[in-house]
């Protein structure tokens, strides 16, 4: 009989690092895939992602909508416990024999209690990683729910180990999203030129541009306007292409919409801002860019990958793994723009598989058809 592996995904980014091992457990012969869809993945403003799923040829087995508005400590708290409320009748619905939660969010803390108090096996990737906010010790958390952990690398291993779990239950595996920039690295122009067919996308990726995403810091989230105004006016002083991605829907989000708005930079004609990137465009443009500025882990994880210039602003992956690519800086318009101009200055970095080889995937999908999923820890 096949395994029923049902998988939560809950913004653009889950999506990205997850794609690959949806893929694997669709066309593997003892595995049965489930997908569920929810919070930002299912809202306008943030480009509705799902259907960039729909798209790609994914069956939507279920949906939830668990994010309430507001963008503060208060809203994912509160969405957090929609998302328990919610999950729990899905998993007996379904009764998967695992559940794979994602990384570091608010959301996927939710599912990690439902499948743990109903007994269903919780399989959990990046474990064992390091950054900074509340992310940091939500992925500490689901670590001590999770009974199967898939990480990107030796480190996490052993940081797994030290927290006291079984190393029979951890496997080395890279992270999915290395998959995309795999596939996607030799010939990243011909995913833009598709893109460009069906979209408002007036920028010559073939000239220099800076690729732009920046979140709020849930535990700063009172200084997130700031923080973006000074990103803001670094970019603008550089007179370059941006491509920027709005921030996600964490704690400050709103504010920093709101900041962006207030200084116009949207209506510069030298600033494009997107809600959402297919995970293929987005690593294409990664590949492509002269540097990716802002706090996103993509400026640490996947632009390792390719040796991507990157400038990290302030503290939201302060501890995470890095390669010699990466550049941090404060929140301060000047030292932002002197980094970035330094980093412009340097010759592409000798690309890194500190996050993966580009073949998790197919190694994850092959762990869950034969590993014991046995739910005592």
């Amino acid at each position: 009989m096949k395994r029923k592996i049902m998988v939560v995904i809950i913004n653009r980014a889950n999506y990205a690092r997850i794609k690959s091992v949806l893929i694997a457990i669709k066309n593997h012969k003892d595995l049965e895939l489930r997908i569920v869809v929810g919070a930002s993945m299912l809202l306008p403003r943030f480009g509705e992602a799902v259907n960039i799923m729909l798209k790609d040829g994914f069956v939507i087995d279920e949906e939830i909508r668990i994010t309430l508005e507001g963008e503060n400590p208060i809203t994912m708290a509160k969405s957090t416990g929609i998302g328990l409320l919610e999950l729990p009748t899905l998993l007996d619905n379904h009764r998967p024999d695992a559940v794979i939660t994602i990384a570091d969010r608010y959301e996927t803390l939710a599912t990690a209690v439902a499948a743990s108090y109903m007994n269903i096996p919780l399989v959990h990737t990046q474990g064992g990683e390091t950054s900074g906010s509340i992310d940091h010790n939500v992925r500490n958390a689901i670590t001590k729910l999770a009974h199967i952990h898939l990480v990107t690398n030796a480190k996490c291993a052993s940081r797994l180990k030290k927290m006291g779990e079984n190393p029979k239950r951890i496997f080395i595996t890279g992270c999915p999203s290395m998959d995309i920039a795999s596939k996607v690295g030799s010939q990243p122009d011909s995913y833009i030129k598709d893109y460009i067919k069906n979209h408002n996308f007036p920028v010559d990726t073939n000239q220099p541009f800076l690729l732009v995403v920046q979140h709020p810091v849930t535990t700063e989230y009172q200084d997130a306007s700031f923080q973006i105004g000074e990103t803001m006016k670094a970019l603008i002083k550089l007179k370059m292409p941006v491509i920027a991605l709005y921030p996600n829907v964490d704690a400050g989000s709103y504010h920093m919409v709101k900041k962006i708005q207030h200084l116009g930079v949207e209506k510069l004609p030298l600033f494009y801002f997107y809600k959402n990137f297919p995970p293929e465009v987005f690593l294409a443009l990664l590949k492509k860019c002269s540097c990716i500025v802002g706090n996103s882990s993509a400026g640490i994880r996947e632009s390792s990958f390719y040796g991507t210039p990157s400038v990290t602003i302030g503290s939201r992956q302060r501890t995470r793994d890095r390669a010699g690519n990466v550049t941090e800086v404060g929140h301060s318009a000047g030292a932002i723009q002197k980094a970035i101009q330094k980093q412009l200055g340097h010759v592409r970095y000798s690309p890194s598989h500190l996050y993966g080889d580009g073949k998790a995937g197919k190694r994850i999908a092959e762990i869950l058809s034969k590993c014991s999923l046995d739910i005592v820890k």
